[in-house]
């Protein structure tokens, strides 16, 4: 009797068990972006697993043209570059259409995963956080390029730096609609308003890109967010600081 009383309380539980996986998955179904098994949409809010799947996408050139392109993002797709450590090959210099943010630089051409997690963070967090803060959108973003044939920090020994690839992107600052600036250098510990903006666009990042780097991070950064898209593979490991 004993033995059968066990046997039904591992029953209840294994059932219960059961139970809790299904209705998370029915659950995640409802957010196809939360499985790393689906493929990523750029018109679906940021998921679990958007920022790995953003990453995933070095290498596979046409896929990630091919999502920019159902999320009519207008850009204009560069020759591959650059040589040895320093080749880039999947680059776009994203075009600002209707209320698009504008990059400036307007030149810039970053890796092609960069630039689809560009447009993300622009959609899914720096526009709402600016309307929310300030009741305004944001009309431009200055940065400090992307592309750079050096070494992490500028040494001349060590890993290459994502810049290298044209993975990676250092954002300055935020112009709004009405020209107000806010600025990483002056800002970060500047009023409460601006504090906070930056620090939930840094945040945001965090779910789309593979690294964020802040001036949390150290003096280095003390004047730009680093963003990049380094491939670590999918249970590789992320940096936000």
């Amino acid at each position: 009797m004993r033995r059968l009383h066990l046997t039904l309380r591992r029953l209840v539980l294994l059932g219960g068990f059961l139970t809790l996986i299904f209705l998370a998955y029915a659950w995640l179904r409802q957010r196809p972006q939360d499985l790393p098994w689906t493929g990523l949409d750029l018109g679906q809010p940021i998921g679990l697993f958007t920022g790995r799947k953003l990453a995933a996408l070095t290498g596979d050139r046409a896929q990630c043209r091919a999502l920019l392109d159902r999320a009519g993002v207008d850009y204009v797709a560069m020759e591959p570059g650059g040589a040895d450590q320093c080749r880039y090959a999947d680059a776009v210099r994203l075009r600002p259409d209707g209320d698009a943010i504008a990059l400036a630089p307007a030149a810039v051409a970053p890796s092609c995963p960069v630039a689809a997690a560009l447009k993300l963070w622009e959609w899914q967090v720096v526009q709402p956080a600016a309307q929310r803060i300030y009741g305004a959108p944001v009309r431009s973003i200055r940065h400090f390029g992307s592309y750079s044939c050096r070494r992490i920090y500028g040494r001349s020994r060590g890993d290459y730096s994502e810049h290298a690839t044209a993975d990676a992107i250092d954002v300055a600052a935020f112009v709004l609609k009405d020209g107000r600036q806010v600025s990483v250098l002056n800002d970060w510990k500047g009023t409460e308003k601006d504090a906070e903006f930056l620090r939930a666009v840094r945040d945001g990042a965090c779910g789309l890109f593979s690294t964020v780097l802040s001036p949390d991070y150290n003096a280095a950064h003390r004047d730009h967010f680093h963003l990049d898209q380094a491939e670590r593979g999918a249970m590789g490991g992320r940096a936000c600081r």
